[in-house]
């Protein structure tokens, strides 16, 4: 069901703290290239209606700027961005210089994030460096202090491993690239939890336990890693932790929308972040963040890219005749580890496999009977995912962070409308 915009108060700050949205939404949008939709089974009428779900979100102002790659069977079918990457935010007066989003601007997806990450570990497991059934202290003695010497890797892909609290050396701007104070602060930490018995949502620790990981089983950074072995092979430009310092204004800016989030719902979030919201898109505009590793956090990808990534795990671990991962290593990555569990950092009823959400048949971040799909979501409105069973490959980049906003249901409804057409996919097609 679609929400209309509700009407901005007049002479009075607005309390949805929305972007201004220009009459004609055609002058701010962009499209990218994208084949006929007969091609691999659907129709333009359809894609038009997936697009116009996106106009409707965008028409409410949450989201100063929203860019969706849709891909069937590993062609795109709708690559296209609506609104302004910088200068069109709730706190921009009229004078302020616009740049208009295209296709090609990064976006920082937050937490979706995390599943780049896993496919890093997914991907060292295959080699020998490491088993995600090991323990982390069977690599990073120092870990298993103050409780945590049994804690396994797999644990912490599947956000059981107790520890959902970060350390404020995590999300200290001053630390971001002090690998050793964070290291150290990890260490000292102390489940909250007994590791395995309850799930609850790793904010940040599970992607700094990572890349710690990685670098002690390959004596190289997480970044680098990522780049040499995943990204280079298969030609992407962005999708990796950050950007370079050239780069850094080419990132669409983040902005705090939506209504102020009152008591348990801020206290919540204060907790699960280790700051508040606001301070949350601060830190992701500020170019150390822009420019440093945040495994959990900070990958800057384009709609298209990552939608590509995601191409990529459909198919198996092999996209355009260059094999990344063995399917095995695939199958087990996305494999069932909870069964919408009530998550006890999120309050929500989440599956979870190895470092990946997981669709469901009626409730799910992918839109209903989305029983294979898997991917990850990012603050707030961000989201990657793969459909196996639709052949779909999705990328949804937004720069509004709105926490309740009027417009949800309509974010929640495109999954819906993006599934519904494409169907299902046939057998025939790769």
């Amino acid at each position: 069901m679609r929400i209309p915009p509700l009407p901005r108060p007049p002479l009075l700050p607005d309390p949805l703290r929305r972007a201004t949205v220009p009459d004609d939404l055609e002058s701010v949008t962009d499209y990218g290239n994208e084949v006929t939709p007969s091609a691999v089974g659907m129709t333009s009428d359809s894609i038009e209606h997936i697009w116009n779900g996106v106009r409707d979100i965008y028409r409410g102002g949450a989201h100063p700027a929203i860019q969706l790659c849709v891909r069937r069977y590993g062609r795109v079918v709708l690559n296209r961005s609506i609104g302004y990457a910088h200068g069109n935010g709730p706190g921009d007066g009229p004078g302020t210089e616009k740049t208009l989003a295209t296709t090609e601007t990064p976006f920082c997806v937050y937490s979706a994030s995390k599943a780049i990450t896993a496919t890093v570990a997914h991907l060292l497991d295959e080699r020998g460096l490491l088993h995600i059934g090991d323990r982390v202290s069977d690599y990073i003695p120092e870990f298993g202090r103050n409780g945590k010497k049994t804690i396994t890797i797999a644990q912490v892909l599947s956000h059981r491993a107790g520890i959902p609290n970060h350390p404020s050396e995590v999300t200290d701007l001053a630390f971001i690239n002090d690998r050793e104070a964070i290291l150290e602060a990890l260490c000292n930490s102390r489940p909250i939890m007994r590791p395995g018995k309850l799930q609850a949502y790793h904010a940040l620790t599970g992607g700094a336990i990572i890349a710690e990981l990685t670098e002690r089983v390959t004596g190289r950074g997480i970044r680098d890693v990522l780049q040499t072995e995943i990204l280079d092979p298969l030609d992407f430009r962005w999708t990796n932790y950050g950007v370079a310092p050239r780069d850094v204004s080419k990132v669409a800016t983040n902005y705090l929308t939506g209504l102020p989030s009152p008591p348990p719902v801020s206290t919540a979030l204060n907790r699960l972040l280790g700051v508040t919201p606001r301070e949350a898109v601060d830190i992701s505009n500020d170019p150390r963040f822009l420019t440093g590793v945040v495994p959990a956090g900070n990958v800057v990808t384009t709609a298209l890219e990552l939608s590509r990534f995601f191409e990529m795990l459909r198919r198996e671990g092999e996209l355009d005749g260059v094999r990344i991962l063995q399917p095995r290593t695939v199958h087990r990555a996305i494999s069932e580890q909870s069964f919408l569990e009530v998550d006890f950092a999120l309050g929500l009823p989440i599956r979870y496999s190895y470092g990946f959400m997981l669709g469901g048949k009626y409730l799910s971040l992918f839109g209903p009977h989305a029983e294979h799909a898997f991917g990850h979501l990012g603050f707030t409105n961000v989201v990657g995912y793969a459909d196996p069973d639709r052949g779909l490959a999705v990328g949804l980049l937004t720069s509004g962070k709105p926490v309740l906003y009027p417009e949800v249901f309509n974010w929640l409804g495109l999954m819906g409308r993006i599934g519904s057409a494409a169907g299902m996919a046939r057998q025939d097609q790769t």
